[in-house]
C-alpha cells in the first residue's frame, strides 16, 4: 500500500521531528496503517520479536520529503540513491522503538549512507534533512513499496502547519 498522496489532507500532525540545529524540523503525521508492508514483511517482523519490541503504526514522518514508516521495509534504496544525504537511518543516532521518534531531536548527520547501515529492519529512513531535497526524485524512483513522496508544493502546507502547531 503506497504512502496516501493526499496525507495532509487524510492525516493531522502527531508530532515534530526536530534537528538539532535548532531551526529545522519535520512533522510526523498520523494515525499510522496497521496494514501496510511493513506488518506483513518477515524480516521485520522477525526484527520487532528479536528486539522484544511490540510493532505498531507508526504514521508518516515529513511532509515535503515524506516517508511512510508504515509502509517502509527498510531497503535502503532512498538512502544510497539521495545527492544530498536527506536521509539517514534514525537508529543511527536514537537507537530506541520507531514509536519514539515522533517528537525526538537528532544531529541529523547520520553516519551510514549506504543500503545496509541499518542495524536491523526496525530501523526506518529519517527524512532528518528535508530542508536540503534539491526535486531529483530518485529517492521515490527506487522505493521498492511506493513509501516516499516528494512533493515541493507540500512545503506551503509545511509552512502552515508550522504556525498552527507552534500555537
Amino acid at each position: 500500500m503506497p504512502i496516501d498522496l493526499e496525507f495532509p489532507k487524510n492525516h493531522k500532525p502527531i508530532g515534530k521531528h526536530k534537528c538539532a540545529d535548532g531551526e529545522h524540523f519535520h512533522f510526523v503525521w498520523g494515525p499510522g496503517k496497521i496494514d501496510a508492508e511493513s506488518s506483513t514483511d518477515e524480516n521485520i517482523q522477525n526484527a520487532y520479536k528479536k528486539r522484544g519490541e511490540e510493532y505498531v503504526p507508526l504514521g508518516i514522518h515529513g511532509t515535503f520529503v515524506a516517508v511512510d514508516w508504515d509502509s517502509c521495509i527498510s531497503d535502503g534504496g532512498c538512502i544510497e540513491v539521495c545527492p544530498v544525504q536527506v536521509y539517514q537511518w534514525y537508529r543511527t543516532e536514537n537507537d530506541v522503538p520507531a514509536v519514539q521518534m515522533v517528537n525526538a531531536t537528532s544531529i541529523g548527520t547520520g553516519e551510514s549512507h549506504q543500503k545496509e547501515g541499518r542495524k536491523d529492519y526496525t530501523d526506518k529512513s529519517e527524512p532528518i534533512r528535508e530542508h536540503d531535497c534539491i526535486w531529483c526524485m530518485a529517492c521515490v524512483s527506487v522505493c521498492p513499496t511506493q513509501a516516499i513522496k516528494v512533493d515541493q508544493s507540500n512545503q506551503k502546507i509545511h509552512e502552515e502547519m508550522a504556525m498552527k502547531y507552534a500555537k
